[in-house]
């Protein structure tokens, strides 16, 4: 069977506009949520956000698109990702227009940041804005797959925050099932103010940096963020250096509330224990695990409940949302990239802003930066509405 590895990384974060600046961010514990500078929300003087430091204008300078196309921040932030990826596996125009490449992306924002335009387009309030074929969920793979002349298999899922995780595991799959010999895989969201709201609605929006894993947090911080990999088949990427492998996938669906997981876990169980039995790694064989850990109240307790019951310990953990805010559909492919980080310079990066751990549970989060300690296998958590929770495990390239 072939094996899905990965050749290349591309990221945009609050943290910084490439995997460079991602990973010393995260190395030197520099969280990105603070104060926004380009949102325009009621929220922006009241809460902290991971907003990414690049402004509109400057994405499109950066990428030589013109300054009155019709992308929105998905779509840019998306582009700007997808470059560095492809490059950074060094794919030629040839290799994106194959047949046997498909572009799998997520999203659960696409154009909703631009609800205000959609607002004044619906109602004919003016001549119409560059923005009307932003809107749908999946405008930015569309835009993508255009600009950059795919011929596959392409497609967008939303799966609310589990929706890249999912890119990914269905990008390994085609892979390991013969059907394609790459993917390009990963996905992108951009703050809005219909997403602000709604978490506002919900009553699970912290005013402050979120504090996953404390038994005073709060609730989640908003972010955005693209991030997308390059997989390629074993016998597709001979020559290249392998960054990591795609071992196993697991995806489950609980279906107990619509946002919140099963009090028992039962999501959380089937889709750890579905990536252990596709990789054939042992519980006892994760080095770490970069927790979904979005510090509301029940995915916290679940989750290490879940991972409690799945491997029958808990490993090192620690959740990575502390630096970026929660990235919905973008998480899973964020949390890729920053758990193939770990497995390329054999680190954990700590739980930021967890001073007093959950009493539920002995096990703590690393709070400190752990360097030189052998990360063999890590186990990836992304955890959605609806209780659709998708668990990655990748291990070094061989």
């Amino acid at each position: 069977m072939p094996r899905a590895i990965v050749t290349g990384m591309g990221v945009v974060s609050a943290l910084g506009r490439d995997c460079r600046e991602n990973l010393e961010s995260l190395q030197n514990g520099e969280s990105g949520i603070r104060k926004p500078l380009f949102l325009q929300s009621r929220f922006s003087s009241t809460h902290l956000f991971g907003e990414v430091k690049t402004s509109d204008a400057e994405f499109k300078e950066r990428l030589g698109l013109s300054s009155d196309i019709g992308f929105s921040r998905t779509d840019l932030m998306a582009l700007h990702a997808f470059e560095e990826a492809v490059t950074q596996a060094g794919l030629s125009q040839a290799d994106l227009s194959s047949p046997d490449t498909a572009f799998i992306s997520a999203s659960t924002v696409g154009g909703m940041c631009l609800t205000d335009q959609l607002y004044a387009d619906s109602n004919l309030l003016g001549e119409g804005s560059s923005f009307v074929k932003a809107y749908s969920f999946g405008a930015h793979t569309l835009s993508i797959a255009l600009l950059k002349n795919i011929k596959g298999y392409s497609t967008t899922i939303n799966t609310a925050c589990s929706s890249s995780a999912n890119s990914i595991m269905l990008g390994a799959r085609l892979i390991k099932a013969g059907k394609i010999k790459r993917a390009i895989v990963g996905g992108t969201d951009a703050l809005a103010k219909f997403t602000i709201n709604g978490f506002n609605s919900l009553q699970i929006l912290s005013a402050d940096s979120c504090k996953p894993f404390d038994e005073f947090r709060t609730g989640l911080s908003l972010g955005e963020a693209a991030a997308y990999l390059v997989l390629e088949s074993d016998a597709c990427c001979r020559g290249k250096k392998g960054l990591a492998e795609v071992l196993g996938y697991g995806n489950a669906n609980d279906a107990h509330h619509p946002s919140a997981l099963s009090d028992e876990a039962v999501g959380v169980v089937a889709a750890i224990s579905g990536a252990l039995h596709t990789s054939g790694v042992l519980p006892e064989q994760i080095s770490y695990i970069n927790a979904h850990g979005t510090a509301t109240p029940n995915n916290d307790i679940t989750e290490l409940k879940g991972i409690q019951k799945s491997l029958g310990f808990i490993p090192p953990y620690s959740s990575t949302k502390s630096y970026t805010g929660h990235t919905l559909g973008a998480a899973g492919s964020l949390e890729a990239v920053f758990s193939i980080f770990s497995l390329l310079q054999n680190e954990i990066y700590p739980n930021l802003n967890c001073e007093t751990p959950m009493k539920a549970f002995s096990e703590r989060p690393e709070r400190k930066l752990r360097r030189d300690i052998p990360i063999r296998f890590v186990l990836s958590n992304s955890f959605g509405f609806a209780g659709n929770c998708t668990s990655l495990i990748l291990g070094k390239a061989s």
